[in-house]
């Protein structure tokens, strides 16, 4: 983000501004001052403690089977499924060989499971190559099966040198293989290796009926989407591909378009005979999950084998669930699994998405600790998702001018005289300052959260001065202090900051600025392509909202501030004339007890459609000369909010 000063402020002063601390607690003090950090988190904070937690958990486990269960879920933490396919050909061949386990139908797994011996397990501290003893039978082979700092099972097979210990997180469990269990392997990898040779000769064919230039927009359109898409990891057997942090290999936050280590990138003047037969598959499997949803298809594959039999399952799974919102079989299934028949029916889901949307709600499962999201189609809404709006709203009407016994009643009453919107109220500049704070407060209480958060922009005038005007460059690097994210945690989260009030208001505005800089690189993604707009760095705005599972894994932020389970529910705005996807959006968070679920999801989105009716009633306002303009919301609102106005002395206690 460029460095640009507030309006009427010079640069020096802007500086200057910059060099102060804006945490609650450290208001006026100079930034990195202090010598030491209020918080020090643990060396194995996040992810690296949960593999080693589910480690520890496997190896008290007495059979084979329930060892491999829980890795794959990481001990309740994921599906298992996921993990099933992220696994290799010869892995997954091996897998169903010892333990039956396999995503695929049953009739192709192993019709009986191989058992090591109980306590085979190596200790942590042990290094591939120590023996265990095997079982009555005779073992053949002595295998291994670990866990890798990815998150991946790892498994050694015939032929395959031992495991390193480097990257794996405790050791190695040896696991006998008998003459039975190498016959059904080798069954299980005949399959597996005929099924690859057939889909990569089909990829072939179907990316030389593209032509050069029809595969050059391909690469075009992938390169766009790992640009434009959250971090994600993708395998091809032993490859991996991921605009994620440090061993990027695709354009993302560390490769730039076009740069020569993005795989994609590398492939843009190859004759396609030179395509390895991963790159092939890597396309192909990308452009069938884009043309399906749009880029943010791709992060339903993270942490799985990019395969096109993986993508097909995917497509059917989606498939069956549209018809079902639909009430009928409007989407046929694919003709074949050939590459052609799935493209036809990813077109064929992308082109009924909006209509299947508009008979229920589309929203996505996220898994954190694999960053895996998987697109759901929610029931109707039951009566926990009543009584929490039935909260909502009567929190709201005894708090604001607005009389309703829900909250399609409240935005009625809204559109029926918006003028208060523009007018202070209470403690507000505004009323649609109160109608934030207010709608995050009810929120917290109704939905039993930690912390629920609400963003926006301050000054929708300039915005729409700017879009009369064009000025989209201008747009583009406005910063994140045009926006503001207004969070309400629940007094009781305190205890998870020490029970302290100023950790609680510092985490506070750690999330609201976090979510102003989410406003800032959503609200590009709305604007003309023009050059200075596809040079700002910029994801594609979401659309549905989402229900997070153990987000403390990866992300520092939500480490740091014990971010476990969350609810995003963003909705557009349409501001002069303008759709803006992911505008303004409710969050919601747990830091521990339960999960939230898909009635929690149902009853958030319709409080955050209610907050957004308000910010397109106050655009409307502005478009026709109102000057409103949200003023709260900063570091020392958070602060006087949170710790009720406590003497700037005591911030540190």
């Amino acid at each position: 983000m460029s460095a640009l000063p507030e309006r009427g402020e010079s640069r020096r002063a802007a500086n200057a501004r910059k060099r102060i601390s804006r945490r609650p607690s450290r208001l006026g003090l100079v930034a990195g001052a202090t010598l030491k950090p209020d918080r020090v988190r643990e060396a194995d904070a996040g992810f690296p403690g949960l593999l080693k937690r589910a480690w520890r958990r496997a190896e008290q486990t007495d059979d084979l089977r329930s060892f491999v269960e829980v890795l794959l879920t990481l001990d309740g933490h994921v599906p298992a499924d996921v993990q099933l396919r992220a696994l290799s050909a010869a892995e997954e061949a091996a897998l169903a060989a010892l333990c039956g386990l396999s995503w695929r139908a049953p009739a192709t797994a192993a019709p009986a499971p191989a058992t090591a011996a109980p306590g085979d397990a190596a200790p942590a501290t042990a290094a591939p190559g120590d023996a265990t003893s095997g079982d009555a039978e005779e073992t053949v082979f002595s295998g291994e099966i670990a866990l890798a700092t990815s998150g991946r099972i790892v498994l050694r097979v015939p032929s395959a040198a031992p495991l390193k210990a480097d990257g794996l997180v405790g050791g190695v469990r040896r696991v006998p293989w008998t003459r039975a269990t190498l016959d059904a392997y080798r069954a299980q990898l005949r399959r597996a290796e005929d099924r690859v040779a057939r889909t990569v000769a089909d990829c072939r064919g179907w990316l030389a009926e593209q032509g050069a230039e029809g595969r050059g927009e391909l690469l075009e359109q992938a390169k766009e989407a790992a640009l434009r898409t959250a971090p994600f990891v993708l395998y091809q057997q032993g490859r991996q591909y991921t605009n994620f942090r440090d061993h990027n290999t695709l354009t993302g936050k560390t490769l730039w378009p076009g740069h020569p280590d993005c795989a994609l990138s590398s492939l843009q003047d190859l004759p396609l005979e030179l395509w390895s037969d991963h790159d092939v598959q890597l396309v192909v499997c990308l452009t069938l999950l884009i043309r399906s949803a749009g880029p943010g298809r791709v992060e339903e594959a993270n942490g799985t084998q990019l395969t096109v039999d993986h993508v097909a399952h995917m497509l059917e799974r989606i498939r069956v669930g549209y018809n079902a919102a639909l009430g009928r079989d409007q989407v046929p299934p694919a003709a074949s699994a050939t590459v052609a028949d799935l493209h036809e029916l990813a077109v064929s889901l992308r082109s009924h998405r909006g209509e299947v949307a508009r008979q229920a709600q589309l929203y996505r499962e996220i898994h954190g600790a694999l960053m895996h999201k998987i697109e759901k189609v929610a029931g109707p809404c039951a009566d926990l998702a009543r009584a929490r709006e039935d909260a909502v709203t009567a929190r709201l009407t005894s708090r604001l001018p607005l009389r309703g016994d829900n909250l399609a009643e409240l935005e009625e009453a809204l559109a029926a005289a918006p003028g208060w919107l523009a007018a202070p109220h209470g403690d507000f500049a505004t009323g649609l300052e109160a109608l934030v704070y207010e709608s995050a407060a009810a929120a917290t209480e109704a939905f039993e959260a930690d912390f629920a958060m609400s963003r926006g922009m301050r000054s929708l005038p300039d915005l729409i001065t700017a879009l009369r005007e064009e000025r989209w460059a201008e747009i583009c690097d406005w910063e994140i202090t045009r926006f503001f994210c207004c969070v309400v945690p629940d007094p009781s989260a305190a205890r998870h900051f020490g029970d302290s009030a100023a950790a609680l208001a510092d985490a506070a505005w750690a999330m609201s600025s976090r979510m102003q800089y989410n406003s800032w690189h959503f609200i590009a993604g709305n604007l003309p392509k023009a050059p200075e707009v596809v040079d700002r760095d910029h994801f594609v705005p979401p659309t549905i909202p989402d229900v997070a599972f153990y987000s403390d894994q990866h992300h520092h932020g939500h480490v740091n501030n014990n971010v476990r389970f969350s609810i995003r529910s963003p909705q557009s705005v349409v501001v002069d004339g303008r759709r803006f996807n992911g505008f303004v959006d409710l969050r919601l968070l747990r830091c521990d007890g339960a999960p939230f679920g898909e009635q929690d999801l149902l009853a958030a989105h319709r409080v955050s459609a209610f907050t957004a009716r308000a910010t397109g009633l106050v655009a409307e306002l502005a478009a026709a000369g109102e000057q409103i303009e949200v003023t709260a919301f900063d570091s020392p609102w958070h602060w006087s909010a949170v710790t009720g106005g406590a003497d700037p002395a005591t911030r540190a206690s």
